[in-house]
């Protein structure tokens, strides 16, 4: 007899666990249950300007194996495509400075490399890092590089990368989960210039020397889930859209899962269940069968965003003169970054040469007030900052789009890692996977799907 398996969540973290479970076990009865309208989660696609294009995420770093592995196992090899050599920029004291070569999450390998980003003093400062002891616990990344290197390499190089990550404050995030490298070198007594000019080093002469470090799919990112779920139905995988589950409980040695409007819910029993939504809803869902596990993902915060996407009419205009931008908290500007899309992505600008995309992300962790504005607003607001950066002579859109993500990123507080403990102490038959536990980048997403599934069938 087959054994059934439910998915609860269809992000690309659930997609991942299903896969899995349709190739590695041909006897599985595979279930994914989503609430919303469409799988995918934080990648899709929608029309702008009469183009389908990404409005979330539009990359997956390629350094790691794991989305390059599931293109190539879905057929996509001809389809995966790279950024183009345009250089990105970060905005300090009003101006755009280069990104710099050779960071660690911002931190500089060689401080000569961000004068003028930085002042003098700061770049004096950045060059006579202070050891001050060995770090046993975990620490904030912010915190961390303060003491080491001041704040103004915090503010102005670490911020604004974290930020595109996490939508958070680098003085809040762990850096043991966000930048382990950097956490081990503290725990070391190492500089954590070292530690970037090893990297750097090794990006120039390892095994990695040359090759791109982000990939995406001809077609946006936000075709990957629904390629997912073609795929998944055609392996006879059953994928279920505007499923709310309401309840998990233990039936003897399996489940019940409990989903539907509160005046028809179904009961339906399963062997295994993989519950790959985010941190709140999972923490509800485990109320009774992992206390434990449920009180530490309710402590979990959120990060809400959202992304404005233009689409202007022509080819790119002189001022888009590279990839985009990253706008440190220091910064009075409300976006928090720019990509250039059309000029990012070549595939886009052939396959559209007479339409530019930008976009622009706007939204912080507690900083939820922002967006509370209605969507003309946001754009306004986008294109005055985008102006503010770029020049007055940024034409008007064409087209635009705002795409909401509310809570869309988890916050992974100093000591995130000891405090999620008791969820790798589940019952038999019951695995979590997502963005919360151990990287919110689509590779990690997909590393955790996979490794969920086979918890399940192993256990």
């Amino acid at each position: 007899m087959a054994r059934t398996v439910a998915v609860i969540g269809g992000g690309i973290s659930g997609l991942a666990a299903a896969w899995e479970l349709s190739r590695s076990e041909p006897r599985c009865d595979v279930t994914l249950l989503e609430g919303s309208d469409r799988v995918g989660g934080k990648l899709r696609l929608e029309d702008v300007g009469g183009v389908r294009i990404d409005v979330g995420a539009e990359s997956v770093l390629a350094r790691r194996p794991e989305a390059l592995a599931l293109f190539d196992e879905l057929g996509l090899t001809d389809r995966v495509t790279h950024p183009s050599a345009a250089g990105a920029s970060i905005v300090s004291r009003g101006r755009r400075w280069p990104m710099p070569r050779g960071t660690v999450m911002g931190v500089p390998s060689d401080p000569e490399s961000v004068r003028g980003l930085l002042s003098d003093d700061e770049v004096d400062r950045l060059a006579h890092e202070v050891l001050d002891g060995v770090e046993a616990d975990d620490v904030s990344v912010g915190d961390l590089v303060d003491r080491r290197l001041g704040s103004a390499v915090t503010d102005r190089l670490v911020e604004p990368l974290l930020a595109g990550v996490y939508a958070g404050h680098a003085r809040e995030i762990s850096a043991e989960q966000a930048v382990p490298v950097l956490a081990a070198a503290a725990r070391n007594g190492r500089r954590l210039r070292d530690v970037a000019r090893a990297a750097a080093e090794a990006a120039d002469s390892g095994p990695a020397a040359g090759q791109p470090v982000f990939a995406s799919l001809v077609g946006g990112l936000g075709s990957l889930p629904e390629i997912l779920e073609r795929r998944l139905t055609a392996s006879g995988v059953t994928v279920r859209t505007r499923t709310v589950v309401r309840e998990l409980r233990r039936d003897g040695d399996g489940w019940v899962v409990s989903s539907g409007p509160t005046t028809d819910v179904l009961h339906e029993r399963f062997d295994a269940v993989v519950l790959a939504t985010p941190a709140a809803p999972a923490s509800r869902l485990l109320r009774e069968v992992a206390p434990g596990a449920s009180r530490a993902l309710a402590g979990i915060e959120y990060a809400s965003m959202a992304i404005v996407t233009l689409a202007l009419a022509g080819p790119p205009p002189e001022l888009l003169d590279g990839s985009g931008f990253l706008v440190p908290p220091t910064e009075p500007l409300t976006i928090k970054a720019s990509t250039f899309s059309t000029v990012k992505w070549p595939w886009l600008a052939a396959a559209h040469p007479q339409r530019t995309f930008l976009r622009a992300s706007v939204g912080r962790h507690r900083e939820e007030s922002t967006l509370q504005r209605p969507d003309d607003e946001l754009v306004e607001v986008a294109l005055h900052d985008l102006r503010t950066v770029l020049g007055a002579e940024l034409p008007d859109p064409a087209a635009a789009h705002v795409q909401r993500w509310g809570g869309g990123l988890p916050q992974y507080a100093v000591g995130h890692r000891t405090r999620l403990a008791p969820t790798r102490e589940l019952p038999p038959g019951l695995a979590l996977c997502g963005a919360a536990y151990d990287g919110v980048g689509i590779p990690a997403c997909i590393a955790s799907g996979r490794a969920a599934a086979r918890a399940v069938v192993t256990r």
